[in-house]
This record gives structure tokens, sequence and C-alpha cells, in this order.
């Protein structure tokens, strides 16, 4: 077993081993666990949020263990790195890796679980959520400070943002962190960022307008990108479930 703590969470190092070592019959499991599983534990007063990721395929086990950094510690470095940018994202505790002595096998990712009002995908179901236009502009302004600091989210969808509310001001805090870049964005890539935020032709509308302000860009060629980029995303989205239907069809 490999592990690598925050400064601010080694006091309680002894207390996440443990969690780690009991993970299969212990803690509080969130979601569905379809992929990655996800649970709860509560030590000392902190609601410790683990994600065990599932055993790469064999050609992945390959990469992890010689040339990739994994899932886990890329989750972890990038909460760091996005913290000292000033970003929110649930404070990062740890992460475990459990190495073959050839291969690269399990590992988990260790964060302090936030208690929040919405995320993201609320906004996309619920259109009577108070403020929801303003939230929407707020998130869209997040984004575009994210962008000028050069980071670029790739899972930038739905579920991946917690949303606070605190009188009139809203924090957003991204989860599920392993895929990110952090370099100088083009203008194509910035509206790109935003396509597989929403169905909606309202939402698209209003997170075009709010960038134009924040950019300084012409509105009409905004809208048109990202509507047409949000699009082809559901194309494929949905041409991939049908192609999966069809396959789980024939191997009955």
């Amino acid at each position: 077993m490999k592990y690598t703590f925050s400064e601010a969470y080694k006091s309680k190092k002894k207390q996440v081993v443990n969690c780690i070592d009991n993970f299969q019959t212990e803690g509080q499991i969130l979601g569905n666990a379809n992929r990655n599983v996800i649970k709860l534990f509560d030590i000392e007063g902190v609601t410790l949020n683990i994600k065990s990721f599932k055993i790469p395929n064999l050609i992945n086990q390959f990469v992890y263990k010689y040339f990739r950094k994994s899932k886990a510690q890329r989750s972890f470095e990038y909460a760091e790195k996005l913290q000292e940018l000033g970003f929110g994202t649930p404070d990062p505790i740890a992460f475990f890796e459990f190495p073959s002595s050839a291969l690269f096998k399990k590992s988990f990712y260790v964060s302090k679980h936030l208690h929040t009002d919405y995320t993201y995908r609320d906004l996309t179901h619920n259109f009577d959520i108070p403020n929801h236009e303003e939230i929407l502009r707020a998130f869209t302004r997040f984004t575009f400070q994210l962008h000028e600091k050069e980071v670029l989210f790739l899972d930038h969808s739905p579920g991946n943002t917690l949303i606070e509310i605190t009188g009139n001001n809203y924090q957003f805090y991204l989860v599920d962190l392993n895929r990110m870049e952090f370099k100088p964005l083009s203008f194509e890539e910035r509206i790109k960022n935003f396509k597989r935020l929403t169905v909606h032709r309202s939402m698209v509308e209003i997170m075009s307008d709010e960038y134009a302000k924040c950019i300084g860009g012409d509105y009409q060629k905004i809208v048109d990108l990202m509507w047409s980029e949000t699009q082809k995303f559901q194309e494929k989205f949905h041409n991939k479930r049908k192609f999966k239907k069809k396959i789980k069809f024939w191997k009955k």
C-alpha cells in the first residue's frame, strides 16, 4: 500500500487508514456505485468522502504502474492545485494506491465531504429554484475565472459542480477531478467546455450572454458555437447509449 496525505490532515492518518482497511464492510454508500464506489465515513467530527476507483483494464494497469499517474493521485493533486488558485473543491485529504509487483490495481481518493444546497444538475431539472438565472450567471462567471487561470475541467458536467448558497453569495465546488488540463485556452476551447452542461437552449443562451460580458465577446458568435457543440455532444451521447443497448441485446 502506498499513500500520501495533505499536511492539514496528517493528524488523522491512523483513522483514515482504518477506513481504507475496512472499506468493503463499513461506511455509507453514496450514489449508485455503477463503476466507482463512493462511501462516507465519520471520524472525529469530519465526514470523509472516499472514492474507490475500479481496477483498470489490463493495459491501463500497466500504464498506471509505469507511465501515468493514477486517477486517485491526479484527483488529489488537482484538488490541491485548484485550492492554490483560489477555487472551491472539497479539501483533499489523501490518496492510496495498491499496486502489485508488476501491475497497478486498486486506488482510493479521500476528501472532506461537503453538504451543499444544490448541484448544477438541479439547475437543469428545476427551473423554480429561487434566483435560478442569477445562480446560472454566477456559475458562468466561475467558469470564466477557471479559464482565465488556465484551468480546463474536462469533466465539466452537471453532477460535478456543487453549489453552496449563503445569502446572495454563491460558492461553487468542483468534484470528480481526475481529468483536468492546465494551459492557456483558445476561444473555441473555452466555449466547448460548456457542451456537457445542459440540453436546454434557454440555459445556453443565459450562459452565452454572461460569458460574452465576461470576455468582451460577441454574444451571437458565442451562443451559436455553444449550442452547436451542445447538440453535437448530445447526439454523440445518445448514439453511444443506443449502441450499448444493442450490444446488450445481442449478448442475451
